[in-house]
């Protein structure tokens, strides 16, 4: 090899050397150093230098799915509002939808309008709770498809999903895995396969692989198990005072077993637990998150909407994100988009102050992007390994 040829491929190996140290390193962005000599005289050491991400601004929107009420064309001003907030989702509600054609396009032009990888999540459960109702028709309740064999639950959900997929969502708020043999009407109710933990849990996992099988990400709901509780934490806080063993032992089972297989995202309920803290819904307890994690997850944990009266009530929508960030959330999911500058801004001062680490935020940011398909490394120096479901 000629001797001029050898100098350029040696620079060039410096070179690329020099780019992959400074992007390496742990989740908090260090980068370690290393010396590099290619032989010649006069020759220094590559400079690294520490992975730098994305604006603050950037990553507190990048934690944030939002609805868009009542929005049913990418021209409404609100869409607008919400993609320059550069928020990580959007949340598709029933009043987005007239039409296949219609949502169909209004996804693409959101997706198109973003620029960049974007959850669109939705919450189509199958029976009553259902966004699509009028798009891919009614379903049966939760609790009559666990009357099918398994499998045959698992390929209905696969088509479901397949439907979903056609239309852009890439998140499914769903599978409902709290256990409830109460009334069917009750807030759960005929939204739960079963009360039996073992039998939720298997049904709520043919629901989960039915959906990704067919490309959208399931998410078990509502952590840690909203069964118990009565009222409508819609209107008001609700407390459920089971001592923790009993809730392992019965209410979590569900949601361990699919993370376990792998489920990518969890949502937490607006529910008070004394086993965590009888002030305060889960969604907002450290204590519950640390029991998620426990259980060995390490996917997306996501909040139910904050506009719920058991939180909002309370704290606005700025204060609930921070606080539901500062416990352990991953993603906080409203409805109501026109909250989204508030959000991210309330976040934005959190960290400067202090109240929400820095390194929380990139860990929860990454997991957000990873899971919209995004480059979680560009944006917060972070290499998520979601779960995946087998």
């Amino acid at each position: 090899m000629p001797a001029a040829t050898r100098g350029i491929r040696v620079a060039a190996v410096l070179a690329v050397t020099a780019v992959l140290a400074a992007c390496s390193g742990g989740s908090d962005g260090s980068a370690a150093g290393s010396e590099a000599d290619a032989g010649g005289a006069g020759t220094k050491p590559a400079a690294t230098t520490a992975c730098q991400p994305g604006p603050v601004e950037d990553r507190a929107a990048a934690v944030l799915i939002v609805g868009m009420p009542a929005v049913t064309q990418s021209s409404d001003p609100m869409v607008a509002q919400v993609l320059d907030a550069r928020v990580g989702g959007v949340l598709i509600t029933e009043p987005n939808v007239r039409s296949s054609a219609q949502i169909g396009q209004l996804v693409s032009d959101i997706k198109a309008r973003a620029g960049r990888p974007l959850i669109v999540a939705t919450g189509e459960e199958s029976g009553r709770v259902s966004t699509f109702r009028d798009v891919i028709g009614r379903t049966p309740s939760a609790r009559s498809l666990a009357a099918r064999p398994a499998p045959a639950v698992q390929e209905f959900a696969r088509d479901v999903g397949s439907k979903l997929a056609a239309i852009g969502v890439n998140l499914d708020l769903a599978p409902v895995v709290d256990l409830d043999a109460g009334p069917a009407g009750g807030l759960i109710g005929d939204r739960s396969f079963s009360a039996d933990p073992v039998r939720a849990g298997a049904y709520g996992l043919a629901w989960a692989r039915g959906l990704a099988a067919a490309g959208v990400a399931p998410t078990a709901k509502h952590f840690p198990g909203h069964g118990r509780a009565t009222g409508d934490s819609h209107l008001e806080l609700l407390q459920v005072t089971t001592p923790l063993a009993e809730l392992e032992a019965h209410d979590v089972k569900p949601f361990a077993e699919l993370i376990r297989a792998g489920v990518p995202a969890v949502m937490l309920d607006h529910v008070a637990y004394t086993a965590f803290d009888p002030a305060l819904p889960a969604s907002l307890a450290p204590a519950a998150y640390q029991l998620l994690r426990r259980l060995g997850f390490k996917g997306v944990a996501i909040t139910d909407s904050v506009g719920m009266g058991a939180v909002n009530l309370r704290w606005n929508f700025g204060e609930a994100t921070v606080r539901a960030l500062a416990a352990g959330a991953d993603a906080v999911l409203t409805t109501d988009g026109t909250q989204a500058p508030a959000m991210r801004e309330a976040i934005v001062t959190a960290v400067r102050e202090g109240r929400v680490p820095e390194a929380r935020l990139n860990e929860a940011a990454g997991r957000v992007v990873a899971l919209a398909g995004g480059d979680a490394r560009a944006l917060t120096c972070t290499a998520p390994d979601l779960p995946a479901l087998g």
